[in-house]
């Protein structure tokens, strides 16, 4: 691993190896207090944060690392100087950089010419420290992942296609439910469902809430993305057949449910689920922490 851009770059092998390695740490930071001494880490945020932010600061102190907060008050990124300068300059003096981007093409640049590893902490097509962070969580309740069933259901999005890669990596069944115009990139669909097919798994495209029949989790994200303009009504109107509620639990069978934050109450999904028995929402939440701390050591090793 040089750099962390998608779960589409990892190998089963290694998914597995953050998994482990995240699993360790959260059981015993004591060993790994001082792995990042002397160490700084760049964080920079396009986009609003509260889990991302938080859990890259506090997680790098625990690995006994600093990690320093870039906003947009000083310029875009690409804007006030180009983003060849911003990942040279800051390869001068950081160990890693963790950006949180509108385009990913902004990732690829600064990755292209950084000469330390970038990780790619949100874009506009990947979400992988999220991804990682959900099969960490399933992965405390069941031991083969392969074995696992995960239904995904609302708007395809960027989460959507890390969750979708993981799955295929791991020869795990995901089934994507979505109202009609809204579903995962096409490019990518194709690409996870030959890796699925290459690793034993399957992935399931469809609008019909039938299709969600059988799955061990359900997995809800906001229905309107950061930066949508689109009217609530509007959303409402299209995606409310989809909210993951009481019924829907029932309909599907589904044992757990996931939300990568921040959530709608009572629009993609009801409190009465969010703070159920079966939520693994805040699981998933602190595993953030734990899940990017073993990409930065795996990064950072050598």
């Amino acid at each position: 691993m040089n750099h962390l851009l998608s779960i589409k770059d990892l190998s089963p092998e290694q998914i597995h190896g953050l998994i482990d390695l995240a699993k360790t740490l959260k059981a015993d930071y004591i060993p790994y207090q001082d792995a990042l001494k002397g160490k700084s880490v760049v964080t920079l945020f396009e986009k609003p944060s509260l889990r991302t932010r938080v859990s890259f600061d506090i997680g790098i102190n625990k690995l006994g690392g600093h990690c320093l907060y870039l906003d947009q008050q000083n310029g875009a990124i690409g804007q006030r100087e180009a983003v060849k300068d911003f990942a040279m300059n800051l390869s001068r003096w950081c160990d890693a950089i963790v950006a949180r981007v509108f385009s990913h093409q902004t990732l690829e640049e600064l990755a292209e010419y950084a000469t330390v590893p970038v990780v790619n902490s949100l874009s506009d097509l990947y979400h992988p420290c999220q991804g990682l962070a959900d099969f960490l969580t399933l992965s405390e309740h069941y031991d083969d992942l392969s074995q696992v069933k995960l239904g995904y259901i609302g708007d395809g999005n960027n989460v959507t296609h890390s969750l979708m890669y993981a799955a295929a990596k791991l020869g795990a069944t995901m089934v994507v439910v979505c109202p009609p115009g809204h579903f995962p990139d096409g490019q990518v669909v194709t690409e996870a469902q030959a890796i699925a097919a290459e690793h034993g798994g399957a992935l399931v495209l469809s609008s019909d809430l039938a299709a969600l029949e059988g799955v061990d989790a359900l997995y809800a994200d906001t229905w309107i993305s950061m930066g949508d303009n689109t009217p609530m009504a509007a959303i409402k109107a299209k995606f409310q057949p989809y909210q993951i509620n009481s019924k829907l639990m029932s309909l599907t069978g589904a044992k757990y449910v996931l939300h990568c934050q921040p959530a709608h109450r009572e629009v993609e999904i009801t409190s009465e689920v969010m703070d159920s028995d079966a939520s693994l929402i805040l699981d998933q939440a602190e595993n953030r922490m734990h899940i990017q701390n073993a990409i930065l050591l795996e990064l950072m090793k050598d």
